[in-house]
């Protein structure tokens, strides 16, 4: 009984031990969706550095691209939840893909652990530059105007892109056809040459387009004016508060992760969100640094889990 009792005990030390050597056992792995060079990839990159230096451990960003972020968070539910495997979560993986399918690939609001908010920013209404609408709103009417002839473009079916087409559909009670690319880069460019009239994205996608004078911008869809764009109103005010969404970013882990090393990741991504430098990268690129905490965020996530899972169902848009 005494050997029993004394290997209990010598478990359990190597346990608090492990627990303790958190993050000194080996580099931490953050795995994005998406292929280098997108919007996820930058506020990867952008946390990446400050938080190794507070963390004291390397960081190794690992790709793992394809089916809208789904591949990458359905491989972050089969890690351990040590704290050695976490994933940057954004808003198509984690309010949206999941219920385009049948069956869900995973439950967003059950199999991860959420330890932070990253960021947050509302889209961008473009069009081309010699569109007579001045707003969204003038768009809408002019839309209003030749229905069945007006279409809007997407990064591809289940994206952000696509969602926000088709609440403008339900929320104005148009129906403008929607036109699938396989990326935004590609949508933008069709829309550019005209080949359709309408998309709403991020600002590190339109921005450049934008200040390039290439696009024109209609309306942003956050709370407040982007300070990008601050001649640009938002749909609020333009009288169309239904309109309104914001894109997020946020640091998980696979569920059940120990509660300190959960506390010991978020105090880090804090501290790094509050530095001017990484704060001015954000917004070079269309996005607000938005700290929430572990419950805030989760909580924020299932809001728009609801939203959106909502949408869906009501426009039943299905994955291809």
């Amino acid at each position: 009984m005494k050997k029993i009792i004394a290997g209990a005990l010598l478990l359990a030390a190597a346990g608090m031990a492990c627990a303790q050597a958190w993050p000194q056992a080996k580099p931490i792995r953050l795995i994005v969706g998406y292929p280098p060079g997108g919007g996820i990839d930058f506020a990867a990159r952008t946390v990446q550095v400050p938080m190794q230096e507070l963390l004291k451990q390397q960081i190794v960003i690992d790709y793992k691209p394809g089916a809208s972020g789904t591949i990458a968070a359905t491989e972050l539910t089969r890690a351990p939840a040590d704290g050695y495997t976490l994933l940057l979560a954004n808003t198509g993986p984690f309010a949206i893909a999941p219920y385009l399918q049948a069956k869900k690939p995973y439950d967003p609001l059950k199999q991860f652990t959420y330890i932070g908010q990253i960021s947050q920013g509302g889209y961008i209404a473009v069009t081309r530059p010699d569109h007579p609408a001045k707003n969204l709103k003038e768009f809408v009417d002019w839309a209003k105007s030749r229905a069945g002839s007006v279409n809007f473009a997407s990064g591809g079916i289940g994206t952000s892109t696509h969602l926000n087409g088709e609440l403008v559909n339900q929320v104005t009670g148009l129906d403008m056809t929607h036109v699938a690319y396989k990326g935004s880069a590609p949508a933008v460019q069709d829309l550019i040459g005209g080949q359709t009239q309408l998309m709403i994205d991020a600002g590190s996608v339109l921005l450049p387009q934008i200040k390039g004078g290439k696009l024109k911008a209609l309306a942003v869809t956050g709370e407040k004016r982007d300070p990008q764009l601050p001649d640009v109103p938002t749909v609020r005010e333009l009288g169309l508060p239904g309109l309104e969404s914001i894109g997020f970013q946020g640091l998980v882990g696979p569920a059940g992760m120990p509660a300190p090393v959960v506390q010991q990741i978020a105090a880090a991504l804090e501290k790094s969100l509050v530095q001017p430098a990484v704060k001015e990268k954000f917004s070079t690129a269309g996005a607000e640094v938005h700290w929430q905490s572990p419950e805030k965020f989760q909580a924020f996530v299932k809001a728009d889990n609801e939203k959106w899972s909502r949408l869906i169902r009501e426009r039943k848009i299905q994955a291809e």
